[in-house]
């Protein structure tokens, strides 16, 4: 986090975002205004907070503010900030369960007068510790659990390796009590060849091991505790319905399931949790899929993940304009379960059942 962490105070008009840039002046050194909901894009990039405070009389202002900005914007999503939104005593509710939904990440009762005027400062200054604890934790989660994933996938491999040497060996013995004159050279050149591979294979895994201690020493701390890793999977997609589905099918198995019911809320989600696997729908309220996974993949720490895009329709225009903005697979609803499982078994090998 820098020295002087950056607040842009976002609102419709000056009467709104003035007073509440001043209170917040008091304590923080760096604090803008942004009072036309048009340019807000704009002039997130131009300053790149860390916090944004949505100023606006109304929960829908502030709500079309966040859809403008998530749509228009290239680099909102590349930039890790929090969002606070001001709103009235009436609009509690409302503004608690769009908080739990990934719209906002706090909210402040702040109209018509507040009579807890450090509140909003103190709101901005957790938004800030929460930026900074995720900013040194979630690199080190998300190496380890990718050490964890990959040592268990270590084991088939290893036992596919044995079962090709075991399989040489035979094929050795065979080839030599068929032809007792066989060259005692070419004999011991095929098992020095043999030898070379499992002695590569034993470096490699001496390497790993030497690589891996620190994080295999925390995977087995982490085990004692959880049992085991969970790959966590999200669903992407505005259709409840679809959401439930997806929940039932995947009931049973090994899967942590997440949701997001629009763009903003989905890479929120992806930036906080990073998850294994996204299943992204095609249609979403804000952004398309398509422009969502483009833009997921643009950010070099979440390109490697990898995204199933899934939709209604499998015309070959959907499925190649998929592939072009960097999805690795694609699904067509409505969900089979053994579909569904196959191809997150294709991804989080040996993690689903």
């Amino acid at each position: 986090m820098r020295d002087d962490p950056r607040i842009l105070v976002a609102a419709d008009t000056v009467h709104h975002a003035v007073p509440v840039a001043r209170r917040l002046a008091d304590t923080f050194a760096a604090v803008r205004v942004s009072t036309n909901p048009a340019d807000i894009a704009s002039d997130f990039e131009a300053y790149g907070p860390n916090v944004l405070v949505l100023a606006f009389d109304t929960l829908d202002g502030a709500k079309r503010c966040c859809d403008r900005l998530y749509g228009e914007s290239m680099l909102v999503h590349e930039t890790a900030h929090k969002t606070i939104v001001l709103c009235g005593p009436d609009d509690v509710r409302r503004v608690y369960d769009a908080c739990k939904e990934g719209t906002f990440d706090d909210y402040v009762v702040f109209w018509p007068a507040t009579h807890d005027g450090p509140r909003l400062a103190l709101a901005v200054d957790h938004a800030l510790h929460l930026l900074s604890n995720a900013a040194s934790d979630a690199p080190a989660a998300g190496r380890l659990a990718a050490y964890a994933r990959h040592l268990a996938s270590l084991e088939p491999t290893l036992e596919r390796y044995a079962r090709a040497f075991a399989a040489q060996v035979d094929v050795t013995h065979t080839v030599a009590a068929a032809t007792p004159c066989l060259n005692s050279d070419a004999l011991r050149s095929h098992f020095d060849r043999l030898g070379e591979s499992v002695d590569a294979l034993c470096r490699a895994a001496q390497a790993l091991a030497s690589a891996l201690g620190p994080q295999l020493r925390a995977a087995h701390a982490m085990n004692a505790i959880t049992g085991h890793l969970r790959p966590h999977v999200l669903a992407v997609d505005d259709d409840g319905s679809q959401r439930c589905t997806l929940e039932r099918l995947l009931a049973g198995t090994r899967v942590d399931l997440s949701c997001a019911a629009n763009g903003a809320q989905a890479f929120r989600a992806i930036r906080a949790h990073r998850p294994d696997l996204v299943l992204m729908d095609v249609d979403l309220p804000d952004l398309s899929g398509m422009e969502l996974t483009r833009r997921i993949k643009s950010v070099e720490p979440l390109a490697q993940i990898p995204i199933i895009m899934v939709t209604g329709e499998s015309r070959r225009t959907v499925v190649l304009e998929s592939v072009r903005a960097g999805a690795a697979d694609f699904m067509v609803k409505p969900f089979c379960r053994s579909t569904l499982i196959d191809k997150l078994e294709a991804f989080l090998p040996g993690a689903v059942v």
